[in-house]
Formats: C-alpha cells, structure tokens, sequence
C-alpha cells in the first residue's frame, strides 16, 4: 500500500517516533512525505521514503495531487492545531481523502488504529480499489 506521512513542525518528532515504533509494519509499504518529514523518518528508522517538497513549498499540494489520482492507500497528517494557517492544509487533505474514501488520520491515535488495521488485514479492500500495476 502506498502511505503518504505529513507533519507540521511541532509534530515532526511525534511522526518519527511514531515510524519507529510501527517500522516493522510500515517497512512492507511504499512511503511517501512532504520533505522534512520524510528524511526525518528515512534518516531516523532506514525506510525508503519517496520525498515531495516541503509543506510550505508545494508538498501538500503534491501529495494532494496524488490523493486525487486514487495513488494513495492511507494518509497520515499529524497536525497541530495551534500552528497559524494549519486550518486550510488540514481541510484541503481531509477534504480530498473523504472525496476519494482513502483512510486519514490527523493525530497519533487515529495512526495507531490504522496501521494496526493495516497490520491485521483491515484496509486490504484497497487493494481493489487502487490495484497494482
């Protein structure tokens, strides 16, 4: 499945030790990030991550774009809701996600859910739905 891991700068920790903590399970994926947070993760837990630019550069819209073309399974935005702005990202990826019903988790407890869900088999119908070339 293809992963797609944002996180606003207060969050950026949080992701990486999120990716830590599930690097088994997110290790059989494809991820892709917005700049900063994917080398993070890549640097901090040796995944491959697919870079997009940074958030405030275009990357949201990138991954945005990818989200419209059904080329994501799962969308990992870890937000933080006190960041100026953070409102129109938010609703713009969320937005998108319902749009094309590709599962989303703005914090670390909606994550957890999916990727265990992930893990048990829960999220394969996607596999339907965006089937591998």
């Amino acid at each position: 499945m293809n992963i797609a891991l944002i996180a606003h700068d207060r969050k950026k920790e949080l992701m990486v030790q999120f990716c830590i903590a599930y690097c088994g399970i997110l290790a059989g994926h494809s991820l892709c990030a917005t700049n900063t947070t994917g080398k993070l993760v890549a640097e901090s837990t040796g995944l491959p991550v697919t870079l997009y630019l940074s958030g405030g550069q275009g990357g949201i819209q990138q991954i945005g774009a990818r989200i419209a073309y059904n080329e994501l399974d799962v969308v990992l935005f870890f937000n933080d809701p006190q960041q100026p702005g953070a409102d129109m990202e938010l609703l713009e990826i969320a937005r998108l996600c319902d749009q094309h019903n590709i599962p989303f988790a703005s914090n670390v407890a909606t994550a957890e859910v999916l990727i265990r869900g992930l893990r048990e088999g829960y999220l394969d119908w996607r596999d339907i739905v965006n089937p591998k070339k």
